[in-house]
């Protein structure tokens, strides 16, 4: 039992796997957040388009 402690305690492969799912939640972040900025911007030029159109 104490060996396995011990190589738990020593062991850093799970750490490579939590920073790998921090980094892709903060880039899931942007990316979403870019995509309703574009999205709302796009909608308003759209709109602007048709109105002038018309």
């Amino acid at each position: 039992m104490k060996d396995l402690l011990r190589r738990l305690i020593h062991d850093d492969a799970g750490q490579d796997i939590a920073e790998y799912a921090i980094m892709l939640a903060v880039i899931l972040i942007i990316v979403v957040g870019t995509v309703k900025l574009i999205g709302s911007n796009a909608n308003n030029t759209f709109s602007n388009v048709a109105s002038s159109l018309q």
